[in-house]
């Protein structure tokens, strides 16, 4: 698989000088890089307790991505999941630390725990005062004897970062996340591994399942389960995380696990927010903040908060990668502007009009998968999808027609066209029956208004005869239209499969697309076109 690096061997080296670089100042290195990975807060004066963190990288945005005033005072980073050498972990204790002393924050891993925990016994020795942590928050193999840090290291970073800041000694600093970490409960799940840089991706989750309870290097978890979507994934995580809150509101910090896009992650929000795990009162993310490089999944931290807690999550930070914690509350509502709030026509009866319009509907859903592969030929495959989601908004909407006053009738489905369809399409079909419907007011028939609605719509979207779009079976089928149902199905159908030896798109989305992806393949939205009037012939 194909990756956006130059070399495996110098991967962390260049992330890491690009982090700085793009720091704008806020961060720092040691000297010694590239073979002391050190990143540190430039403004540190070593007055207060200095935390310091770190590992293997891969993780990104932690850890260095955690630096700054309110969290961590220095970062040491490793190779791709590997942890940092004793001397390098050392320097950077010995480079932050000053009276008041230091603690080291450690996830749960061997290499961690022994090359952090033999590097503050060497710190102690040159007089520095060290306490270390170890975060174990991982629930999903609970007959383990040492559980794995994941990301609810953070809620560790944040408050003792907060406590720190505001000059609490070391032994109250250290007691404080020793006190959180307790609390912290982690369960991740993933449609896939990861893709280590220049090694071949593990693909052993197959299709149709989702791996619970991996860990962040990859590691297997603790059951593939049947994956069902997103609500599914989120109750099988919620159920694991369902105890220990002790009658205290909740945080959760929802973690993107890296290759999981943005809009997925708001749909797992927003099925977290509505889960039946009890006491939610406040979320973090949702955010990449512990990742595992490209894996498809996501991770849940919880933990019970005190007053104290919410104040040190809360605090403002000079950090990069923190994304904040917010009170979960209700959607508010805004009123719609006045205007388009309107009393609506009455509903009115034809029963052609109403027989045409669900049968036109009926036949855009059936079509779904056919114009989604058409779609696919030159776009993002989802015209079916989004016509579909239009003739369902209008049968939602039948009961509510005016069928007896054509004008009303293209005015309401214009409407319901523009609130519910979206993308090129779905505007510019709100254009044309809104034309139309000013057209039919002016007195003239449905062909000679769906024309001009036609007319004002090739204004605004600039397609023509012979562009590869829609109006190539639009045009030719409204002309014919005063001849009857049946001639203009025929001049549709002829418009459309026409487009499939248009190998140049002048408009719409296929216009970004070669001639060797088009030939032989009918535009969707022309198919579309050819496929309704069919329907209102038969």
């Amino acid at each position: 698989m194909s990756q956006f690096v130059n070399a495996c061997e110098v991967i962390v080296i260049e992330a890491i000088d690009g982090l700085i670089r793009s720091s704008g100042g806020r961060l720092s290195r040691l000297d010694g890089f590239p073979h002391t990975k050190v990143v540190l807060r430039s403004d540190w004066q070593g007055s207060k307790v200095a935390l310091v963190s770190g590992g293997g990288s891969g993780h990104e945005p932690s850890h260095a991505g955690f630096v700054g005033k309110g969290m961590l005072t220095a970062a040491v980073c490793g190779d791709v999941f590997a942890s940092p050498s004793v001397d390098a972990v050392l320097a950077g204790i010995l480079a932050v630390t000053g009276d008041a002393g230091c603690l080291l924050i450690v996830k749960n891993y061997t290499g961690d725990r022994l090359n952090f925990g033999l590097a503050a016994e060497r710190a102690r020795a040159h007089g520095k005062k060290v306490e270390m942590v170890i975060v174990d928050d991982d629930i999903a193999l609970p007959e383990l004897p040492q559980a794995r840090g994941l990301a609810g290291t953070l809620f560790v970073y944040k408050i003792a970062g907060a406590l720190a800041e505001e000059g609490a000694d070391l032994d109250k600093v250290a007691a404080s996340a020793r006190r959180v970490i307790k609390g912290i409960r982690s369960i991740g799940m993933s449609l896939s591994t990861c893709t280590v840089p220049g090694s071949p991706r593990e693909n052993r989750i197959p299709e149709g399942k989702a791996e619970l309870g991996l860990g962040i290097h990859g590691e297997p978890g603790v059951q593939q389960v049947p994956f069902d979507g997103a609500r599914g994934a989120i109750d099988a995580v919620a159920e694991k995380l369902a105890s220990g809150q002790n009658g205290l509101p909740l945080v959760a910090l929802l973690n993107n696990l890296g290759g999981t896009s943005v809009l997925e992650m708001s749909v797992l929000a927003h099925d977290l927010i509505g889960s039946k795990l009890a006491g939610l009162r406040y979320m973090i993310g949702p955010a990449a903040m512990m990742t595992s490089l490209d894996m498809r999944g996501f991770s849940v931290s919880t933990l019970p908060v005190t007053e104290e807690d919410v104040r040190a999550l809360s605090s403002p930070v000079a950090v990069i990668a923190w994304p904040g914690m917010s009170e979960i509350g209700e959607a508010k509502t805004v009123g719609m502007p006045a205007i388009l709030s309107a009393k609506v026509v009455p509903a009115s009866e034809n029963a052609a009009a109403r027989r045409i319009l669900k049968k036109a509907c009926a036949t855009l859903i059936a079509s779904t998968a056919d114009l989604n592969a058409l779609d696919a030929k030159s776009g993002d495959g989802d015209t079916g999808s989004t016509l579909a989601r239009a003739a369902n908004a209008l049968i939602a909407d039948v009961e509510k027609m005016p069928f007896a006053d054509i004008t009303a009738l293209f005015r309401a489905i214009s409407q319901t066209l523009s609130q519910t369809m979206g993308g090129s399409s779905g505007v510019l079909l709100a254009i044309l029956f809104a034309a139309a419907s000013d057209a039919a007011s002016k007195g003239m028939d449905v062909a000679e208004s769906l024309l001009e609605g036609l007319s004002r719509m090739q204004v605004m979207g600039g397609a023509g005869i012979g562009d590869r779009t829609m109006v190539d079976a639009l045009l030719p089928a409204l002309l014919a239209l005063k001849l009857g149902l049946p001639q203009a199905a025929k001049a549709a159908r002829e418009g459309a499969d026409n487009t499939a030896s248009m190998l140049k798109a002048r408009s719409g989305r296929a216009s970004y697309v070669g001639a060797d992806q088009l030939a032989g393949h009918v535009d969707p939205g022309a198919e579309a076109a050819a496929r309704l009037f069919e329907a209102m012939a038969d």
